[in-house]
């Protein structure tokens, strides 16, 4: 195996960053003493290597970046309506969590607040993803997703020690990593659907993440060093709670979100998937005019569906065919009325 000195230029580096971006002073001085010891002795170069990606590690961590919050409850009303049409009781209970926020910030200070976390359930479509987004975006705090979808591994949350070759943070130390803020929206994304053969560890792991007297010592096996979690505005979802631990509900507040009806589809097609699709195909609003009579068609092509996926996907296609036909050279505005409607409609 192959053994050098570090390079003294690259460590010198390393000290200094150690030094700028506040690392906790006792992980820091350990770190300084590996420097130290790397400079003096003749070491297998990957020993080397791995210490520098796991110092690098530790210089992205957000130990002491954090975002400012805007707690201001009308301008949260604004960005939950512009975002979500219907969702009435949903939007209150959101809006009288940020209340919450903002009159126990005002009372005891940046840390007091140890609400429940949010975990919205409903089936495939019903907008539990984006209202999370919402309410990131409503705060102005970055917003990371984690999709537990297949999840097996705990170590996948909680990280693999270093001496594993190919080891790394797991997915909380790295959502961070990527908010580059100790304080984001983290999406723990369909928490139900995990592998069923791991499901009690990985529930464990849950339990250490979300509950406020463990998740404030957060230890990650790679970067082997507690980390404070307690700012972490997590949020999760899941189709049902069936296959939740007992012990990971207690720790949630279950919102149940509704179906939407054909009404509300139709307002939401009309309003804010078409504008949205047209404007993503690079085409004006008035290319399409589309009769009030046929949106019931459009919302049900095949039947019922509890969600807004389908409506989505059949807008984009209606979208995407009038684009080819302008490229064809066949027309720029286009009328879709009960007599042509079905020429438009994707087929599947």
């Amino acid at each position: 195996m192959p053994v050098q000195n570090a390079s003294e230029d690259e460590l010198a580096s390393l000290t200094k960053k150690i030094a700028d971006v506040g690392i906790p002073e006792d992980l820091a001085e350990t770190l300084r003493a590996r420097i130290e010891r790397l400079t003096s002795l003749a070491v297998p170069f990957s020993e080397i290597e791995r210490f520098i990606e796991y110092v690098q590690w530790l210089i992205t961590l957000p130990w002491r970046k954090r975002t400012q919050d805007t707690l201001d409850i009308p301008n949260a009303q604004k960005v939950l309506d512009s975002a979500h049409y219907g969702l009435q009781e949903i939007k209150e209970r959101v809006l009288e969590y940020l209340a919450v926020m903002k009159l126990s910030r005002e009372k005891g200070g940046e840390n007091s607040l140890r609400a429940p976390i949010l975990c919205f359930v409903g089936l495939v479509g019903t907008g539990k993803t984006t209202i999370a987004a919402s309410i990131a975006r409503a705060l102005q705090r970055a917003f990371v997703r984690i999709p537990f979808g297949g999840l097996g591994d705990p170590g996948m949350l909680r990280g693999e020690a270093r001496f594993h070759p190919g080891s790394q943070p797991g997915q909380i130390i790295r959502s961070l990593v990527r908010a580059n803020a100790k304080n984001p929206v983290v999406l723990l994304d369909e928490i139900d659907r995990v592998d069923e053969r791991t499901r009690p560890s990985i529930m464990g792991a849950l339990v250490e993440i979300l509950d406020p007297e463990q998740n404030r010592g957060f230890l990650d096996a790679y970067i082997d060093y507690p980390f404070d979690l307690s700012e972490v505005l997590f949020i999760a979802t899941a189709n049902n709670t069936t296959n939740i631990a007992t012990a990971v509900l207690d720790r949630l507040e279950v919102i149940q979100m509704p179906s939407y009806t054909d009404e509300e589809k139709i307002v939401i097609g009309r309003d804010f998937l078409l504008p949205r699709a047209l404007e993503e195909a690079g085409l004006s609003r008035d290319t399409i005019l589309i009769a009030d009579s046929v949106w019931s068609t459009i919302v049900r092509p095949l039947g019922y569906d509890a969600g807004m996926r389908t409506l989505e996907r059949t807008i984009q296609g209606v979208v995407r065919k009038i684009a080819k036909l302008i490229i064809e050279g066949k027309g720029q505005t286009f009328q879709l009325n009960e007599t042509n409607i079905k020429e438009f409609l994707p087929t599947w």
